[in-house]
């Protein structure tokens, strides 16, 4: 048995223990985790500095520093974050649709956790939290395994995470880390059948492309997001500035920012001043359609085909001149990750068609897709934004992860 199959064994072991635990059990374990993080915040910050130092000895790019960055407002979030899937209410055991048969029989169903949970994960160490706690909550027992980038926060969070259940009384196999981070442990857990009963993958495009081929555990597919900003010719002009200054800037490298803007020609030079005005503020690059080149000039470099399905999560930004509503719906269902779309109009009807035609986990009226979001949405930490269909699609919280199963009152009924 590999050290991997040693986890996963534990892991099922705890699941089951975790799954019957009751509410105010697993409560307890997530208000002593809270408190962990704030009373081990020093522990935290000298492993995330360490990480931080190769980070940039790598050259990693500025906006995966910020991603990989932990301070201690980010750290006081964390914790807050834990509270707040604390204070939320627990899904499991609910039962519904409870109706008597002809025959007697009483049928409903019961809502149970998911069982193990294995999650894949890049160089964002607020994920070992948010998702183990998630996770929790849920019943579900899990096993982490983030990058190498951020894998000495990691140990610490999981160690913070274990000791917090080992004091209230549950399994520190709830939640484990891989210690490997090579291809090799990635692979070994997509096919830990037997183990795992789902696989969630959080990063880039090419990672979660990795696991959806590769992975023989089913897997969630989360997190790849060409989200565009659609200005119609009946925005408010200001309006749609401020908020594709806000979709792409305020934080580029995650997967609700804005990647594509697309412009209503009969208001793309009036538009694009007021943009740039705030954009060059961010020194965002454009990368233009011949249209919106012309208008820029120099601050715009031609856009290649590429860029239209790129996730760029960087201060770049494709730009799209469109003949109407039209294009812009065409163009966004053919080129969007099904994530998050947005258009900026003043106009009701054209509003409603765009809610109606454009395929994505959220859409958006007049506002910025960066609210797609488990905390925003009011659901506490998210484990993940699903961008696929079956079983869950959007920002995923903890009804999302649990099931069902048929829950059966009989007297003595035969077939």
């Amino acid at each position: 048995m590999t050290q991997l199959e040693q986890q996963g064994l534990e892991a099922r072991r705890a699941g089951r223990i975790l799954a019957v635990a009751g509410t105010a059990k697993k409560d307890a374990a997530l208000e002593a985790i809270a408190a962990a993080l704030e009373g081990r915040m020093d522990e935290i910050l000298a492993a995330n500095a360490g990480d931080m130092e190769a980070a940039r000895s790598a050259q990693m790019r500025p906006a995966l520093l910020d991603r990989l960055a932990l301070d201690p407002a980010r750290i006081a979030g964390i914790a807050a974050g834990v509270r707040q899937v604390k204070a939320l209410p627990d899904p499991t055991g609910i039962v519904t649709r409870m109706e008597t048969q002809p025959n007697g029989l009483i049928i409903g169903r019961k809502r149970v956790p998911l069982g193990v949970i294995g999650i894949i994960y890049e160089a964002r160490p607020n994920v070992t939290v948010d998702a183990a706690v998630l996770c929790l909550k849920a019943g579900n027992a899990v096993i982490l395994r983030g990058g190498r980038e951020a894998f000495h926060s990691n140990q610490v969070f999981v160690s913070i995470l274990q000791d917090a259940l080992e004091e209230t009384g549950l399994p520190r196999s709830c939640v484990s880390l891989v210690q490997d981070t090579s291809r090799e442990s990635a692979a070994e857990l997509m096919n830990l059948t037997g183990y795992l009963d789902v696989l969630i993958p959080r990063g880039g495009a090419g990672l979660i492309r990795s696991v959806v081929e590769q992975a023989h555990v089913p897997v969630i597919q989360t997190g790849v997001g060409v989200c565009h900003i659609y200005v119609h010719e009946k925005a408010d002009l200001h309006m749609a500035a401020q908020i594709l200054c806000n979709a792409k800037c305020s934080r580029p490298s995650v997967c609700n920012a804005a990647e594509c803007v697309l412009v209503d020609r009969a208001v793309a030079k009036d538009f694009w001043p007021l943009a740039w005005a705030q954009l060059e503020q961010h020194d965002v690059e454009v990368r233009g359609c011949s249209e919106t080149q012309a208008i820029l000039g120099d601050r715009a470099r031609p856009a290649a085909d590429s860029d239209w399905d790129t996730e760029f999560g960087d201060y770049i930004l494709a730009a799209k001149v469109v003949a109407g509503p039209d294009e812009a719906i065409d163009f966004i269902n053919t080129h969007g990750s099904g994530h998050s779309e947005a258009i900026v109009t003043g106009d009701y009807f054209t509003a409603q068609r765009f809610l109606d035609e454009v395929d994505a986990a959220a859409v958006y009226v007049n506002a910025s897709t960066r609210f797609t979001d488990g905390g925003e949405f009011g659901l506490g930490a998210e484990i993940g934004i699903s961008t696929q269909k079956l079983h869950a699609r959007g920002p995923m919280g903890l009804e999302e992860l649990t099931s069902s199963k048929f829950i059966i009152y009989g007297t003595g009924q035969i077939r």
